[in-house]
């Protein structure tokens, strides 16, 4: 989920802002998400290395990932959507943390979409402490970037890269549908011989 700063410095708006869009382009997603089926989402919010950001800005995102935990449980739980989040916890506030296990809680039976939010994350970290997720197809980065910034690496080892240049606040159901059809459009091979995998 990136460009949410760049996305609001270009329409002459504090970076914060940017974040708030972006906290909504997330509940579009992952409505789309729930009608396609995907199964599994993941969001990269914050990494282990978006600490070295201005206390402010780090202060302001924290909060808002509270609040926004907080307003979506109800939705989560009426979709059958199930939250979780990866990463370290406890360098979080206590609300924060407090936020997240209830929403966990509450979303746990969800079976329709298993939605991971990736916050204070570090996949080196998560290597190491045989943290590891199932399998990722297709990995989305918005904003323009061309790496993978220490994001589920070992689960993206067959992965589809899909680089955008639309930064997060603008991606919606509309770039999911998009993305998806460019996925389903390449050759898997893992390794093998085109049409290995079909027979």
């Amino acid at each position: 989920m990136d460009g949410n700063g760049r996305w609001a410095s270009r329409q002459g708006l504090p970076r914060v802002a940017g974040h708030r869009a972006g906290a909504r382009a997330v509940h579009r997603v992952v409505t789309a998400a729930v009608n396609h089926d995907i199964g599994q989402l993941t969001l990269y919010a914050f990494s282990s290395d978006n600490w070295r950001r201005p206390l402010p800005e780090v202060s302001s995102l924290l909060r808002l990932f509270e609040r926004t935990i907080r307003a979506e449980t109800a939705a989560c739980v009426a979709n059958g959507v199930r939250l979780s989040v990866i990463g370290r916890r406890d360098r979080l506030p206590p609300r924060l943390r407090s936020a997240i296990a209830g929403a966990e809680s509450a979303t746990a039976p969800g079976r329709r979409l298993h939605l991971r939010i990736a916050i204070d994350y570090s996949s080196r970290a998560a290597i190491g402490g045989g943290e590891l997720l199932p399998d990722v197809d297709l990995l989305i980065r918005t904003g323009g970037e061309r790496r993978l910034s220490d994001f589920l690496v070992w689960e993206c080892a067959y992965a589809e890269l899909l680089f955008l240049d639309e930064m997060w606040p603008e991606f919606d159901a509309r770039a999911l549908d998009q993305a998806l059809t460019a996925y389903h459009n390449r050759q898997r091979r893992f390794g093998g011989l085109p049409g290995e995998l079909a027979g």
